[in-house]
């Protein structure tokens, strides 16, 4: 891996089992945790190919999945991926950091019809890698295959960046968003959810 994530360096020890423990509970106690599937899968085909990136505990794959979808997961953190295995035994999850994603090489060749990027992973990567995520991904999706990605607008990562770093890379700002249920965005909205495509 290359340099530490900000969920390395800007989080307390224990963060990560934290956040197993807070979404096992979530779970259990019947909380809504598929709002962002739910959009994947009204905007793909049925039975799509779909890169869950920056997958966490495998919330969003197992939902999209469980909608029909093939789904890959990964994630730099190997205690979420660990648990994510462990609670979702029947979906592909892999260790690996974004900035150097490289699914070829992992045994996954072919390109995925759309990718998800939920939970504020842009905000959690490494400082001055979010264009080389950014590239990364556009790299394993299919053309004219939506980026759907989410992240919070107040954590450090300005939309103005974001922009300019999916455009950079070719992909293109289709719709946005200020929550995973489609309400209007507006400017002073606190979380953004983007709509990306990479043109034919």
């Amino acid at each position: 891996m290359g340099r530490p994530t900000r969920w390395v360096t800007d989080t307390k020890p224990g963060h990560s089992q934290w956040y197993i423990d807070r979404f096992r509970r979530l779970a259990a106690e019947g909380a809504d945790l598929a709002g962002e599937a739910r959009l994947l899968d009204a905007i793909v085909a049925p039975a799509s190919r779909i890169l869950d990136a920056g997958c966490g505990t495998g919330r969003v794959g197992a939902a999209l999945a469980a909608r029909g979808h093939h789904v890959v997961g990964v994630d730099a953190d190997p205690a979420l991926v660990e648990s994510a295995r462990a609670d979702h035994p029947d979906l592909t999850l892999l260790v690996g950091d974004l900035a150097e994603l490289d699914l070829p090489s992992a045994g996954e060749p072919e390109p995925f019809d759309a990718v998800v990027v939920a939970g504020n992973v842009m905000t959690f990567v490494a400082p001055g890698t979010e264009e080389e995520v950014l590239r990364r991904i556009a790299a394993h999706v299919r053309p004219d295959g939506p980026v759907v990605v989410g992240f919070g607008a107040d954590r450090g990562y300005r939309l103005e960046d974001f922009d300019q770093h999916a455009s950079a890379v070719g992909l293109r700002r289709e719709q946005r968003f200020a929550t995973w249920d489609l309400r209007p965005w507006q400017e002073d909205a606190d979380f953004a959810v983007t709509v990306l495509r990479r043109p034919v």
